[in-house]
Parts: C-alpha cells; structure tokens; sequence
C-alpha cells in the first residue's frame, strides 16, 4: 500500500516516481484529515468549535485538490481520466459504462441494479 513507504528499492525508482509516490501519499493523508475533520465537526457540540474544525476540513480539501491537480498535470491518464468523470451532471457509473460499452447493469436477487462494476453471478 502506498502508506506503507515505497513498495520497490527507492535506488531503483526515478526522481518522478519517487515524487509520484510521494504526491499520492500525501494525498491521501489530505482526504484522510478531511474525514477526520468532518466528523469531528459533526459531533460537536459547541459552535465554534464546529466551526474551526469545518474550516479545517476545507483546507484539506484544498490540499488534497492540489495533489490531484498535479498528479493531472504530471500523467496523461489521470488528466484522461478526470476529463471524463469530474465536472459532469452525468451518472458517474453510467459515464464508465458508455465508454468501455458495457452496460453497468448487475443482478442483485431478483432485479437487476446499475453498479457500473458488472459483476454478475460467478455460476455459469
């Protein structure tokens, strides 16, 4: 996991993936503080309390907006990928289904649900 430190010899690694690594990983400590903030903030009791802990969650988010932000501007794939998903009204599984074709709908029981994952029964 990439919380655990690097996964390969750093020796091995170039710079950029040394900083790609290091962007993700601050990046999720970033989401991970906006978690903490936020439920934080929604168990308090006191109003200013609550209200410095929600102005610390947004500057996390912030944070962790700009380590996405990098990571768009330093890999093809992921500005690819964030050109298609974020900023959309669209149905975020829908938008996966219509560019890979298939059609995201899953049989849960008896009725089919539209997860996007197409998962279907393992019996053949």
């Amino acid at each position: 996991m990439a919380h655990e430190g690097f996964h390969e010899d750093p020796k091995q690694l170039s710079d950029f993936a040394k900083d790609y690594h290091r962007i993700i990983q601050s990046t999720m400590e970033e989401l991970e503080a906006v978690d903490w903030y936020n439920q934080r903030a929604e168990c308090a009791t006191n109003a200013e309390a609550k209200a410095i802990m929600e102005h610390n969650r947004d500057e996390e988010i912030e944070h962790a907006c700009m380590g996405l932000e990098w990571l768009r501007r330093n890999s093809p794939t992921w500005d690819k990928m964030m050109r298609e998903f974020l900023f959309s009204d669209e149905p975020i599984v829908g938008k996966e289904a219509e560019l890979t074709g298939k059609s995201g709908v899953v049989e849960q029981g008896s009725k089919a649900t539209n997860s996007g994952l197409n998962i279907g029964r393992n019996k053949r």
